[in-house]
């Protein structure tokens, strides 16, 4: 244990979290309903998916734009930027900033989503091709490009530091935690609003998931649909969501007397250089993420307490992430608690590892595991501890959480209780 071979500058702390997702519109909610292991998956209403192969998702309940963002400032942005404000102003209050910052140059913002605002683009497309260019938005182009989830956040909270956009599938909120750490690392902020949004329940995404039958197609019992590891998996159940964390200097959150949830101890990330969308199958890639984190953090696999799978419910991905944790751990492997939080939430592409990361942080904080739900039919091939269906109260020191997407992006987290 030599995770302390950094300076109090260097080592970075989770001081606020912000979430948005499936199960409630806050921490608390979504907290709650994971612990109780309730499923956020239900019938699209978003839009008409009638004659869709898949007809379900996880999708924000009952959120109203104009009440984080105001009315005319939310007819401009997309659902993702809207969705990323709301959640970051959470997380703010949650870290004790509501009266702004002391220095807003030394504040940055990493932020990233999948797919970005691609509503506002298919919107105004419709528009281009039915009505001609000069009926276009001028807010169209602005509102679809990826970063503008990360300059809404900045400019609604004046946070003036560096500023940057991941943007790696699924990896991306996992990802987004890690290059934020770096920055507090390297000395150039004391301060970084970190993590991950996606929302983007459209027809286009669902009829690209559609034709590459990724989508669970259990239409008659949403909530049952996403069953990480379990043998009748029959892919992912897509969704939306955000998370945000308040990363700072441990230095920075210590002079101000800041309630401390967890510790960033490594993070890593690494390419399958393999296919587009399956993983390779040895899981060298998300192999090389999962060590090359552990040894950013100065730890072993002997350290680990409890792994936050990427687990999507889909046949090859389950089967290989465990796999990939088998060769790394070893007998281990057997001994570690496993959960998946796609099993309630679905799947929010880039919001996916920064909600993890979150709820990393709450179960260290909270030492309680979350279950992952529907295990009912054991897989031969997924034989690990995957802490079924009901939450269970544990003493978690440090977690690994793992993230994979498509383009062979592997990325990963390790946290730890602050010592």
């Amino acid at each position: 244990m030599n995770h302390n071979h950094r300076s109090d500058e260097q080592r970075v702390v989770i001081t606020g979290l912000g979430l948005m997702t499936p199960l409630g519109l806050t921490v608390q909610e979504t907290w709650e309903g994971l612990i109780a292991g309730r499923s956020g998956i239900g019938p699209i209403t978003l839009f008409d998916a009638t004659g869709y192969p898949s007809r379900i998702a996880g999708e924000l309940k009952g959120f109203e734009p104009q009440k984080y963002v105001g009315f005319k400032e939310a007819r401009r942005m997309a659902r993702s930027s809207q969705v990323a404000v709301a959640t970051a102003q959470e997380a703010i209050a949650d870290a004790g900033f509501n009266n702004g910052w002391a220095n807003p140059e030394r504040v940055g913002v990493v932020v990233g989503t999948a797919m970005g605002g691609f509503d506002m683009a298919a919107q105004q497309m419709r528009v281009l091709w039915q009505k001609g260019w000069q009926r276009v938005s001028p807010f169209a182009l602005p509102a679809s490009i990826p970063n503008m989830p990360a300059f809404h956040i900045s400019r609604f909270f004046g946070a003036q530091g560096p500023t940057t956009t991941v943007t790696s599938a699924c990896a991306t909120g996992t990802q987004a935690v890690g290059e934020a750490c770096e920055l507090i690392r390297r000395g150039a902020a004391d301060l970084v609003i970190a993590g991950g949004v996606e929302a983007l329940i459209h027809e286009v995404a669902f009829a690209g998931f559609a034709a590459m039958r990724a989508l669970s197609t259990r239409n008659d019992e949403p909530e049952r649909a996403s069953r990480p590891f379990d043998a009748d998996r029959d892919g992912f159940v897509f969704s939306e969501g955000a998370g945000i964390l308040i990363l700072e200097s441990l230095a920075h959150a210590r002079a101000r007397g800041a309630r401390i949830y967890a510790e960033v101890l490594g993070h890593a990330s690494a390419s399958d250089a393999y296919h587009i969308a399956a993983p390779d199958p040895t899981g060298a890639g998300a192999i090389r993420a999962m060590r090359w984190a552990l040894e950013d953090a100065g730890l072993t696999p002997d350290d680990v307490d409890y792994i936050n799978a990427h687990g999507t419910s889909t046949p090859i991905n389950d089967a290989v992430e465990t796999l990939a944790i088998k060769t790394l751990f070893g007998e281990q492997a057997y001994n570690i608690p496993i959960s998946s939080t796609k099993s309630m939430l679905g799947h929010p592409m880039g919001g996916a590892g920064a909600i993890e990361a979150a709820v990393c942080a709450l179960i260290i904080h909270h030492g309680i595991i979350h279950p992952t739900i529907n295990y009912e039919t054991p897989d031969p091939e997924c034989d690990l501890d995957y802490v079924p269906n009901e939450a269970r109260r544990a003493d978690v020191r440090v977690v690994l959480s793992n993230s994979f997407g498509l383009g062979g992006q592997n990325a990963c987290l390790v946290l730890g209780a602050v010592r």
